[in-house]
Order: C-alpha cells, then sequence, then structure tokens
C-alpha cells in the first residue's frame, strides 16, 4: 500500500518517469464541489520541469485530463482520476545506469527490495511522481478554504548556507512567485538564484530547506497517540523525493532553550478565544492543533543525479566510474514548494474530515 495515503481523503499515485504518464486517483472526495483541470494546472506549472534556468531543462508541459469523478464542474463523490501524459522523455541518456548504480539514489535498494527496477528516469523513484499528488493537494486546498479559511503558503528559506529572513505569518503567494528561486526575501533570492546557476554549469548540485505555514487551522486536529497532526505532517512531508528532515514549530533550536523559554504561556483575547503569546509549539500541542499558525520546515538533499564522475559499481558488484547523463535538477527547492504545499493541504484537508466524521 506504498502508494496510497490518507484515512478518508486518500490518494493512489500511479506511473512512472518515462512510462505512458503519471496521475492519482483521489477517493472520499466530497460532492459538488467545483473544481476545473485550469485550477488543478496552475500548480502543476509551479511544479512542471523546463520552468527556468535553474531546473531541469526536460520539456514536459504537464497538461492534466480529469478522466472520472468530476460532471459538469463539480465533484460527483465518486473516485477523481487525474491524468498526466509523459511527452519529452529520453530513455537512452539512463542506458548506463541500468548496469551502474547512482550514488545516493534508489538504484541499488529498488533492486534489493525487488530484484527488478525501470532504470528508464528511475521509475517510480524519480520526482514525476509528485505530479499527482500536486493535483491531489489542489482539491485538498479548495475543500480547506472553503470550510474552514485555510490558507497554505510554502517557499524557499535556504540554499546551502544563504538564508532568507522571511516572516511565516504575513509571507504571500504573490512574493513567493515573484522570483524563479520562489523565495519571497528578494535579496536572498538574487544570490540563490546565482548560486544554484554556478553550480550547475559545474555539473553539481545543492540541497536547502523549504519553509511551509498554515493559516487559519482550526482547533482540534490531529489523533493521539500515534496519529498526532504533526506525525502525520511529518510522514507526508518525508515521503517527498529527496528528503532528510522535518521540524515543527522551534524544532531543534528549541532543545537550547529551557523549559521556562520554551514554553507558549495562555492568553485571552479580545474576542474571547483562548491563545497562546507566543507559537515556539508551531500550532500543535500534544498531537492536537491548537489554532495558531502551523509552521514546518523540510530539509531537501541535494540533488544525487549529477553530471560529475563518482565512483560507483556496476549489479555485478564490479568496481565502477558514473558521470550521470540526462537532464536534472541541479537545485529540487524551487519545484519543491508546490510539493510541500500539496502533502500538508493533503494532511490537513483529511485530518479535518476525519474530525467532522468523529466529532459531527
Amino acid at each position: 500500500m506504498g502508494s496510497t495515503f490518507g484515512h478518508i481523503f486518500r490518494i493512489t499515485t500511479f506511473g512512472e518517469s518515462h512510462g505512458g504518464g503519471v496521475g492519482v486517483v483521489i477517493d472520499g472526495c466530497p460532492p459538488k464541489l467545483e473544481i476545473t483541470p485550469e485550477e488543478i494546472q496552475k500548480d502543476l506549472d509551479r511544479r512542471k520541469p523546463g520552468q527556468s534556468k535553474i531546473t531541469t531543462p526536460r520539456k514536459e508541459t504537464d497538461t492534466c485530463e480529469i478522466i472520472s469523478g468530476v460532471f459538469q464542474g463539480k465533484t460527483t463523490g465518486t473516485p477523481i482520476a487525474i491524468l498526466v501524459r509523459n511527452k519529452d522523455a529520453r530513455s537512452q541518456d539512463y542506458d548506463e545506469i541500468s548496469q551502474k548504480y547512482r550514488p545516493s539514489h534508489a538504484d541499488a535498494t529498488y533492486d534489493a527490495k525487488y530484484g527488478i527496477r525501470n532504470w528508464q528516469g528511475g521509475g517510480r523513484s524519480s520526482a514525476r511522481e509528485t505530479i499527482g499528488r500536486v493535483a491531489a493537494g489542489v482539491i485538498a486546498k479548495k475543500i480547506l478554504q472553503q470550510t474552514a479559511g485555510v490558507e497554505i503558503v510554502a517557499y524557499v528559506k535556504r540554499i546551502k548556507d544563504l538564508e532568507a529572513t522571511v516572516d511565516p505569518n504575513t509571507v504571500t503567494l504573490e512574493q513567493v512567485e515573484s522570483n524563479i528561486v520562489r523565495c519571497p526575501d528578494a535579496q536572498s533570492a538574487e544570490k540563490m538564484i546565482e548560486l544554484i546557476d554556478s553550480i550547475r554549469q559545474e555539473k553539481d548540485s545543492l540541497g536547502g530547506v523549504v519553509e511551509c505555514v498554515a493559516r487559519n487551522v482550526p482547533k482540534g486536529l490531529g489523533d493521539p497517540v500515534f496519529d498526532k497532526l504533526e506525525a502525520e505532517l511529518a510522514k507526508a512531508i518525508m515521503s517527498l523525493p529527496a528528503t532528510k528532515g522535518f521540524e515543527i514549530g522551534s524544532g531543534f533550536a528549541g532543545t537550547l532553550l529551557t523549559g521556562s523559554q520554551h514554553n507558549d504561556e495562555f492568553y485571552t483575547d479580545d474576542d474571547g478565544n483562548i491563545r497562546t503569546a507566543t507559537n515556539r509549539s508551531g500550532g500543535i500541542q500534544g498531537g492536537i492543533s491548537n489554532g495558531e499558525n502551523i509552521i514546518m520546515k523540510a530539509a531537501f538533499k541535494p540533488t544525487a543525479t549529477i553530471g560529475k564522475e563518482q565512483r560507483t559499481v556496476s549489479k555485478a558488484g564490479e568496481e565502477t566510474t558514473l558521470a550521470a547523463k540526462g537532464r536534472h535538477d541541479p537545485c529540487v527547492l524551487p519545484r519543491a514548494v508546490p510539493m510541500v504545499e500539496a502533502m500538508v493541504a493533503l494532511v490537513l484537508c483529511d485530518r479535518l474530515l476525519c474530525q467532522r466524521a468523529q466529532c459531527g
């Protein structure tokens, strides 16, 4: 069941990088939700390759087709299937890796687990699998916005050691989309773009951090003990390709504080709502949302497939070298932004529907 995610709002992604196409089946979507291919396409365009000089040059339109579950522009309550056909695959670029393992990629582990793998473009381990997640995330975002006014914004916080100054409580989508690296801090963005472009010319890659905020999240989402909201979010984020770390609220920095320094003290606002004076908990306490902004970070490693020659071994265990061919991102973070938003939306939408089913 490794390709299925969620409890009530459930998605199953399918397809491979160099196969006929990729997509998603969504089950549990409420009926009568207005949705169009154009709405889904907006986020797919943010994720697609070839959109700037700092992304992979693979040319895919990533045009989506809704092939079930929507009638006359509204969801019917039945499974929604969305398909994106592959158009610009160059499988010959991957001939060498059919026999040689790419360092830090999924090649060796897929062979170890299954005894067979689709080596063309990486198969299911390719980031093209995330097209289905992003498409489903658009529908999840719309349910959250219309039902509870939830707003989700992700952005590039850091590339290597270049860190942006951003206020997650006020950052806007327009600010994020104002440049090709998707960093709302204009000065930092310019430096990040220069750094990524220079590493691209060296046939190397970079990693960094995407930060995400979910605002207006209702209180009470999350189910202790094993389905705590931060645990669900961590699983969702860490299921994305190239992720190596997850933080919520103060994260690891909170370990440097004392309890009196870290605790979020309560107060009652002018409308009689119980609030916290600070938000080091990141909007979640005891595994349940507390009504404050949910703020989290995802760490992405440098892209594994690079053009520099590296030591590796063949399937037969013979020592060799590999300088990978193909078209790959020198830094995955600009395209990872809508992926992070989608996974956060999928979790929150699912938890919201679960809460309503449980408590009415």
